[in-house]
């Protein structure tokens, strides 16, 4: 039986990372490097595209003729015939050290993303669920062909998933305050809830301090004390759909006494480690062999178009109070005055300039900026040959 000719390396992709970041106002530029051989290209042209889709159905139902997946955002660019006003007008440090590494059929490129675009976000499928996860995703697509508009097949492609994200913001709003007052029957004094966190802002894993103040005037006693924080996912893209997932609640046994107050500051961790089986819960884009967390909060820069994002994504606190009555129990929530919010919850800010960020190991170890110029080809080899794409 003749094998398959091995033709791996005529068509690469090199990208310096996977990440690149949304700082609201605006983002990092994708830039990279495409190796071809001309031999193989023949008399076809090679392109190089930055496609954010939003897909919000299964793969097994575009075989029918559903297409459940709509392109947000597409720019293309020619690499081979190079057209002028098409390759970027100066090179980065990593497409200078990619193009005289890998020779005079390196072709580097460069996107500058649009600030209105949504950041990566997956949907946790069931255990039933099979194919591409629903949410939006970001790729970086070469390929041979002598128009872009023709259908592309996969043996002329290959393909990298990156992700687009934020980090926390500099700027803080003050930290979320709510009470409500509760009148019962036969009870001529009120019940006062206040509820606080001790700022807005807090990181994927970080422990989140809830300040309770009860001031029980009531002839009543609270016998316990909720505590839960909900996801509310919005698809505003094609629907109208809300979801509220509640990703972390802890319950305190506390007895206040009628006629009392009470303080104190209680703890909850919202993880996705506690979540693994809730379908559709929102999470941060997923790249292939690797974990993620919760969904960040989505960052919204003043008169941005919401429906463009496709997926918003936010959290609140909620606090509850259970009494005894005598012979029956009365709930009094934080939520029917208004949730305590906003709880911003987002991934920390890099430690190192964004322009250096191409420094990361294949073991997630940072190395300074000297270093990372030095090992980039190791790193860039690394990822792609774990890049899920197909080689010409």
């Amino acid at each position: 039986t003749r094998g398959l000719p091995v033709i791996q390396k005529k068509l690469s992709i090199y990208l310096g990372k996977r990440d690149f970041v949304d700082h609201v106002e605006s983002v990092e530029p994708v830039d990279g490097v495409v190796l071809l051989d001309p031999e193989t290209v023949s008399d076809r042209k090679v392109y190089v595209t930055l496609t954010c889709a939003f897909r919000y159905g299964r793969d097994d139902l575009d075989v029918i003729g559903l297409t459940f997946r709509k392109d947000l955002y597409l720019l293309t660019t020619q690499l081979y015939p190079p057209v002028p006003d098409q390759t970027p007008k100066t090179l980065t440090p990593l497409q200078e050290k990619l193009t005289k590494k890998l020779g005079e059929h390196a072709y580097p490129f460069t996107f500058q993303m649009a600030t209105n675009l949504p950041c990566s976000i997956t949907l946790q499928p069931g255990d039933d669920d099979c194919g591409k996860s629903c949410g939006v995703d970001f790729e970086v697509k070469a390929f041979c062909a002598q128009d872009p508009e023709e259908k592309i097949h996969k043996k002329n492609s290959v393909r990298l998933v990156i992700r687009k994200v934020q980090f926390a913001p500099t700027l803080t709003s003050p930290s979320p305050k709510t009470q409500i007052t509760r009148q019962f029957m036969m009870s001529d004094k009120p019940l006062h809830l206040e509820a606080s966190m001790d700022k807005e802002i807090y990181y994927h894993g970080d422990p989140i301090g809830v300040n309770v103040n009860i001031n029980n005037t009531t002839n009543k006693i609270v016998k316990k004390i909720k505590i839960s924080v909900d996801q509310l996912t919005d698809v505003v893209l094609y629907s109208l759909d809300n979801y509220v997932k509640t990703v972390c609640s802890e319950e305190f046994v506390e007895n206040v006494a009628a006629n009392s107050t009470f303080s104190k500051t209680f703890t909850v961790t919202p993880l996705l480690s506690n979540n693994r089986e809730k379908r559709g819960l929102a999470l941060d884009g997923k790249l292939k062999h690797e974990d993620t967390n919760l969904a960040s909060t989505t960052i919204l820069r003043p008169g941005m178009d919401k429906e463009v994002l496709g997926i918003l994504v936010s959290y609140k606190v909620k606090v509850t109070l259970v009494l005894t009555c005598r012979h029956c129990l009365v709930v009094v929530n934080s939520e029917a005055h208004h949730s305590l919010s906003p709880l911003t919850l987002v991934s920390p800010p890099p430690h190192i300039p964004w322009t250096y960020r191409n420094s990361y190991s294949p073991m997630g170890h940072v190395h300074s900026p000297e270093s990372s110029i030095r090992l980039s080809s190791l790193n860039f080899a690394w990822q792609k040959l774990w890049s899920p794409g197909y080689y010409l």
